[in-house]
């Protein structure tokens, strides 16, 4: 069924059937096809079963804070902040985009509402400096990968509720990774600055100014803190931390900055529940698929197929990263953890990866993915958002790229960049 089903999902997706649809569609047909139809009950009942979570109520809540912080003009705040320290560098806007997107990281956790909020700002704003707008949504969407990873992050949510892991754990070991790809691509910026003779965006602040939009930006730069501190303290669940965060994020936005307001709220709360509500019929989609998958005991064949091509775990990390990455390409995180953390997770364990470790490996491998042509999410949303094509932003994207594989392949190899802060603060071995 698993050898059958991918090819099918795929037909589905490029006939343009949502990936809700493809995910439950063809799993039903191939159980009809098999006289399994006692089992197609069990898929569609389990479609409820997957969203029905407390953990999963984190993610509403993370993206309805997101939502209010950006309409609240937070968004903004941390543009600034990010234009007051590194605006004077040659290629400064590139890199102010590459700093607002980890610090916004820290509030929304997700690349597309990245990519959206600071694209429509941060892409115009390089345009008439004299960057080529090709170039301005291509660091968009290479930077908008890192929302995932900084914590909070919703696929880190979704992976440890697949996989009984602890989100605090996930949260912390992202960290490290996140600010690498951030550097990483601030490099890349600095070596192409020299050679293209980028522009600098300001003159160089002084010590008040940057202590200014420092002030301006303290309540936003504190959520994370907030939900970070509260959940490593054990004051509350990472679901407990998502709805303080909304809290949090209310009080600012309508009575300490004042730049929300009541007649907001019916927009925002429109958006966040369209947004929720697409992410977790995926969840519960792909949670009705991998109960379908387990009765044919796919994961057990897999295992025995992948531990076949050979016992090294260093191979094997590179060929289940390589796989990663291709999966990447067509299918949304989210799902993609679902579908492959159940079936991957258990094989490297087994070999004596952590499994802290394995799901860094893959949330980072997947969330690279959104920006991979040539069905990258995020390559779509900065398309829309700058007016450049697809194809044009895929080839101005390629430098980055390779900058995050490389990063990839440094977390899956040196184990301490991803684990040392969960062991430090004692929630991983």
């Amino acid at each position: 069924m698993l050898v059958w089903f991918l090819p099918l999902f795929l037909l589905f997706l490029m006939i343009g059937l949502p990936v809700f649809f493809g995910l439950l569609a063809a799993p039903g047909i191939l159980l009809w096809l098999n006289g399994q139809e006692r089992d197609i009950t069990l898929l569609y009942r389990n479609l409820y079963n997957g969203m029905d979570s407390f953990p999963l109520m984190a993610i509403p809540f993370f993206m309805l804070a997101g939502e209010l912080m950006n309409r609240g003009g937070i968004t903004m705040r941390l543009v600034e902040f990010s234009q007051a320290m590194m605006g004077h560098f040659r290629g400064g806007l590139a890199h102010v985009n590459i700093l607002s997107s980890m610090l916004f990281a820290g509030l929304s956790g997700s690349a597309v509402a990245d990519t959206s909020a600071l694209g429509s700002m941060l892409i115009p704003a390089m345009e008439k400096q004299g960057y080529k707008r090709r170039f301005a949504a291509a660091i968009t969407a290479a930077s908008s990968v890192i929302g995932p990873i900084i914590p909070p992050s919703g696929i880190m949510i979704i992976y440890a509720y697949v996989m009984g892991e602890s989100v605090a754990a996930l949260f912390l070991a992202g960290i490290v990774p996140g600010v690498m790809v951030g550097l990483g691509l601030m490099l890349m910026v600095k070596f192409q600055a020299d050679k293209y003779d980028f522009p600098v965006a300001t003159k160089k602040h002084s010590w008040g100014e940057r202590g200014q939009a420092s002030l301006k930006a303290f309540f936003p730069l504190l959520t994370p803190v907030i939900i970070l501190g509260g959940i490593l303290a054990g004051v509350f669940t990472p679901t407990e931390a998502a709805a303080v965060a909304v809290a949090y994020a209310l009080i600012i936005g309508l009575f300490v900055m004042r730049t929300l307001k009541f007649s907001d709220l019916p927009d925002v709360l429109n958006r966040a529940g369209i947004t929720s509500a697409v992410v977790l019929l995926l969840v519960g989609a792909a949670m009705a698929f991998k109960t379908v998958v387990s009765l044919s005991h796919a994961p057990e064949t897999m295992a025995e197929f992948v531990l076949s091509l050979t016992s090294n775990p260093l191979i094997l990390l590179f060929l289940i990263n390589l796989l990663l990455f291709i999966v990447g390409m067509f299918l949304d995180a989210g799902p993609a953890i679902i579908i492959l953390g159940p079936i991957l997770g258990p094989i490297f364990v087994s070999l004596g990866v952590d499994p802290i470790h394995f799901a860094i490996i893959m949330s980072v491998n997947l969330t690279v993915g959104l920006a991979t042509p040539p069905m990258g999410l995020v390559l779509f949303v900065a398309s829309s958002v700058s007016g450049e094509r697809v194809e044009t932003i895929s080839k101005a994207i390629l430098p980055f790229l390779a900058v995050e594989i490389l990063v990839i392949f440094l977390i899956t190899y040196i184990p301490a960049i991803s684990m040392t802060v969960p062991r430090l603060t004692g929630f991983a071995n």
